[in-house]
């Protein structure tokens, strides 16, 4: 497996990743699959100043990872939203873990401070479109949960809680780096 920098020109794979996401689970709270055009919108953007990572096996493109910002104020740009997702059939086999580091690593480069995760975690029962995988999966990672908005979202047919999970990814200063664009890291 390698792990590179993905190209727009990827968005067709990495759709086909996430689309059963979106259609079979509460772990997207988009409702419809994007179009290729869209995520490559979305992808370019993200690329301007963050990392978009995706893992390769064999040819193929099994997961991927990217940053985004945390929120728009400039007092946040030490901050960063990061997000993951694996082949359902390639989960539990390091790409997660892999993915998250690299990123994590060029995150810290760019002097980002502070990772959050949003989560979405199944209520009390059985719930045939979401697990506790994500939340236990940034837990081994190193994430802690922080935050809890109970009943914020909504997908079939029911109510979802989402929870916030955070790591530091190096230890604050009292005067902060100057944040690095992605392009600009060595």
């Amino acid at each position: 497996m390698t792990i590179r920098t993905a190209a727009v020109e990827d968005a067709a794979e990495l759709l086909e990743i996430y689309a059963p996401y979106v259609l079979d689970t509460a772990i997207s709270f988009e409702y419809d699959v994007p179009t290729v055009e869209e995520f490559q919108k979305r992808m370019a953007g993200t690329l301007e100043k963050y990392p978009y990572l995706v893992a390769v096996e064999n040819g193929h493109i099994v997961g991927y990872a990217y940053a985004g910002a945390f929120r728009s104020q400039k007092a946040y740009v030490h901050s960063v939203e990061v997000s993951i997702y694996v082949r359902m059939d390639a989960r539990g086999k390091g790409i997660g873990r892999a993915l998250y580091t690299k990123l994590e690593e060029l995150l810290a480069g760019q002097n980002v401070y502070g990772a959050y995760a949003c989560i979405a975690v199944p209520s009390a029962g059985h719930d045939r479109h979401l697990t506790d995988a994500s939340e236990l999966f940034h837990e081994k990672m190193g994430y802690k949960r922080i935050g809890t908005f109970e009943n914020c979202g909504y997908k079939f047919d029911r109510w979802y809680t989402m929870i916030w999970m955070e790591k530091e990814l190096k230890e604050r200063i009292s005067t902060s780096e100057a944040f690095i664009p992605f392009g600009g890291l060595p």
